[in-house]
């Protein structure tokens, strides 16, 4: 009798546990606030390329040597990432020659922060990037 008494405790204890487990699991969740990204885009692609690109430009020009270069790369390809992923995919925008040409730019330094963390630009790459962003600066506003 105990011992069918003991089986009996078991098997409520599993189901118990099992219950407060999926009770849990269910309303966990909703107890945390979800945080939603700050968009780097305004959403006008002229605005944008342009901010873009002077930004960019402005990170070009940190001397190698700059305490803040790190940073300023890294904030660089927060807003790479955040215009390419904004405008890739609108037909509307991805087939002109500011896109694209502005696009090459991006991926050339995104290119170049990630494989090189440590490496300053080189003096080419940093005349190539500064010619493209200021054609597509150029460009995008004679476009649209």
């Amino acid at each position: 009798m105990t011992c069918a008494f003991h089986q009996l405790v078991k098997r409520l204890m599993r189901v118990a546990l099992a219950t407060c487990l999926g009770l849990l699991l269910l309303v966990l969740p909703f107890g945390e606030t979800a945080h939603a990204s700050k968009s780097l885009m305004s959403g006008d692609f002229v605005k944008d390329t342009v901010s873009v690109a002077q930004t960019l430009k402005e990170t070009v020009a940190i001397p190698d040597d700059s305490e803040n270069r790190v940073e300023a790369e890294a904030e660089a390809l927060e807003l790479i990432t955040g215009y390419i992923s904004r405008y890739r995919n609108r037909p509307q925008f991805n087939g002109t020659t500011s896109f694209t040409t502005m696009q090459t730019a991006l991926n050339a330094m995104a290119g170049h922060y990630k494989t090189f963390k440590n490496r300053p630009l080189p003096e080419k790459l940093k005349e190539r990037l500064n010619k493209e962003l200021s054609r597509a600066e150029k460009v995008v506003v004679k476009e649209i």
